[in-house]
């Protein structure tokens, strides 16, 4: 069985990159192919004369199939703020039907786990009238949640959680990512969000950045995430 997810944030920096990172390593160490995408991504270098995003670059690198950097990012944006701003800065225009059609060109290279990270949080606009959650609905994917811990993390996940229930779309799990160090009452918190959203904790990710990926791997449950009907 294939198994398809989207990844979103509880804001900008709440670590998607990052979770996804990890969990595309615990997934190939079980031995599953895997594919990620980013489908648009604001704030990028140029390389080589091309437009490159460092998330979208740490996505090529993580995954197991080989993919052009085209098919993962096939939108990159030069200025780092929201997409439909970085877009119109440059003369362009997103749109669900055309990012939709990306993706779906690019699911056709067959993988296991196919992860698809978004931008920003739930609701980042694409254009005056339509999100990121649009993309979400139309291409009805389950969704992984990466929540930011730290003060107010609670609202915007419980927020988040209920905007995603809203366009019709389950909640496939949540990460806790601790990104700061300084937070108080990190287990509390956390332990609330256990209680209150309304899908698994797939694992909860320490605030410890001189560890190496591979000694945090067994934060993340993937089995939770694969094995549960949803």
């Amino acid at each position: 069985m294939k198994h398809r997810f989207f990844i979103t944030g509880t804001d900008t920096d709440a670590g998607k990159t990052f979770v996804t990172v990890l969990l595309l390593a615990a997934l190939k160490a079980k031995g599953l192919s895997t594919l990620a995408l980013k489908p648009v991504a604001a704030g990028c270098e140029e390389i080589n004369g091309e437009l490159r995003n460092d998330d979208a670059l740490k996505l090529q690198a993580a995954m197991t199939l080989d993919v052009s950097y085209q098919q993962v990012n096939p939108v990159a944006l030069k200025s780092a703020i929201a997409p439909h701003l970085a877009a119109a800065e440059e003369g362009r225009r997103l749109s669900v039907d055309r990012l939709a059609g990306l993706i779906r060109g690019a699911l056709m290279t067959p993988a296991d786990v196919t992860l698809i990270e978004g931008a920003g949080g739930w609701l980042v606009p694409l254009n005056e009238r339509e999100t990121l959650a649009n993309l979400v609905k139309e291409l009805q994917l389950p969704v992984i949640l990466v929540v930011g811990v730290r003060l107010g993390c609670l609202n915007h996940a419980l927020l988040t959680a209920q905007a995603v229930a809203a366009a019709g779309l389950p909640l496939a799990g949540w990460v806790a990512n601790c990104i700061d160090p300084d937070a108080a009452r990190v287990e509390e918190n956390i332990q609330t969000l256990r209680t209150m959203l309304p899908a698994p904790c797939l694992g909860v990710v320490p605030h410890a950045p001189a560890v190496s990926m591979g000694d945090l791997v067994s934060s993340v449950d993937t089995d939770l995430l694969l094995n549960r009907r949803i």
